[in-house]
């Protein structure tokens, strides 16, 4: 039976959120040299637009998923935890069937709870805040008195946040491909409609 299972703010969010993401990846290469496509100065402009509306998009975010109670979704949980484990090691591989059942007031399984609580709980408020350490340094530097070894800090796990960001967004689009069919997790977050038993 089709249910709604994703609301407009959260499709919205999901596909503006991936953009911006692959945009900052897209441009954080270039500024770190790894190929010439924008233009160093363009690629910073644009990198540092896509943190501020990274920012405010997680600002709004945390408000909608507060004020509509949508937080529960990362809620963790130990229940079906270590069935779910051997299910993405194992009965996934086998044909075996999927030990947890998704519905709008439980979207998400137990791994997934714990990966997106990873992802919009800590490493995205820990890009947001070394991208501005990293944006404003001279300006810390001054009032602070800052020195070059702690830009390089900042410079380090800002690097090391994107890249388990980027480790995310591939395991991610991987996982979409699991559902009834390649592409039925990808029509769920465009149309907002799932196939899911009652």
């Amino acid at each position: 039976m089709k249910n709604l299972i994703y609301s407009r703010y959260e499709r919205l969010w999901h596909w503006l959120q991936a953009f911006f993401i692959l945009l900052l990846a897209l441009t954080g290469f270039e500024i770190h040299g790894s190929y010439k496509l924008f233009g160093f100065q363009q690629a910073v402009s644009i990198h540092e637009f896509s943190g501020w509306f990274i920012f405010v998009l997680t600002v709004f975010t945390y408000f909608w998923d507060f004020t509509t109670g949508e937080w529960r979704q990362y809620k963790p949980t130990k229940e079906k935890l270590a069935a779910q484990i051997k299910y993405y090691t194992y009965g996934i591989f086998h044909g075996e069937p999927h030990p947890t059942k998704k519905t709008k007031l439980s979207k998400l399984n137990p791994l997934q709870r714990l990966a997106y609580l990873g992802l919009v709980g800590i490493l995205i408020p820990a890009q947001i805040i070394t991208g501005f350490f990293y944006m404003y340094y001279n300006n810390q530097a001054t009032v602070f008195g800052w020195h070059v070894g702690i830009l390089k800090s900042i410079a380090f796990w800002h690097v090391l946040g994107a890249f388990l960001i980027l480790a995310f967004v591939i395991g991610h689009i991987y996982l979409t491909t699991t559902g009834t069919t390649v592409f039925s997790n990808i029509k769920a977050m465009i149309t907002g409609w799932e196939e899911i038993e009652e």
